[in-house]
């Protein structure tokens, strides 16, 4: 592919991405109420609360995490398909469903693992894991300088200009009519799995890192009670 063709290609790329994520962050959210109860009643974790998990192996949780990952890999597999058959011309909205598809399998995963996403600073640990999932680097400065508000938009930026590189390189092959559908389901397939297993690894170093804390509080014993000295 040419250059000056594969440059307009990565401007309407990160445009997508850029105009998708932000879309997912005002108006995608999973439930976490009903997804408690997921996981409760289809993955069978013992739980009463997302605290529960914290008391499972993470065997367990890793089990259910990829079940997750593969379930959003199907849905962009389908949607890729039907989406692709539009070639390049249908890429910005793809990209739009996709970064849905995308963001909530990353708020499944992060519920897996325990965390939530009600406070301001869970909100932004959740874009963290996700420009982790993109292979970005935010670094924690940017976070405590920015309230989330201001620190969620310039993350956006961050992973759209990291991430369209690498999906221009794969998506050109779109312009394939005949094979534009089966490689738009075979890239968001693709795009899923490794974004879900990057944004997995995130959450699940988390958890052990709670997990250590916890164990590491418990067999430290508290300091010896003393009796106050006798009064001469």
């Amino acid at each position: 592919m040419p250059d000056e063709r594969k440059s307009w290609l990565r401007r309407r790329v990160e445009g997508g991405l850029v105009k998708g994520l932000t879309r997912a962050y005002s108006t995608v959210q999973v439930n976490p109420d009903k997804f408690l109860l997921q996981l409760r009643t289809a993955h069978r974790l013992p739980i009463s609360g997302y605290h529960g998990v914290f008391s499972l192996d993470v065997g367990e949780l890793d089990v259910v995490a990829e079940e997750i990952i593969r379930s959003g890999m199907k849905v962009a597999a389908v949607e890729g398909a039907g989406f692709g058959l539009g070639g390049l011309i249908t890429i910005v909205p793809d990209l739009g469903i996709l970064s849905a598809i995308t963001m909530r399998t990353i708020q499944k995963l992060s519920l897996v693992y325990g965390f939530q996403f009600n406070t301001d600073a869970e909100i932004a640990e959740l874009w963290i894991a996700a420009a982790s999932a993109a292979g970005v680097d935010v670094g924690r400065e940017l976070l405590e300088k920015e309230v989330v508000n201001k620190f969620v938009p310039k993350v956006i930026q961050r992973i759209a200009a990291s991430a369209s590189g690498e999906i221009v390189e794969k998506w050109a092959g779109r312009v394939i009519p005949l094979l534009s559908s089966a490689i738009g389901a075979a890239l968001n397939y693709w795009f899923v799995r490794a974004w879900g297993q990057r944004a997995k690894a995130h959450f699940r170093q988390r958890y052990l890192q709670v997990r250590q804390k916890a164990e590491q509080a418990i067999a430290v014993p508290p300091p010896p009670h003393r009796l106050p000295a006798p009064k001469a």
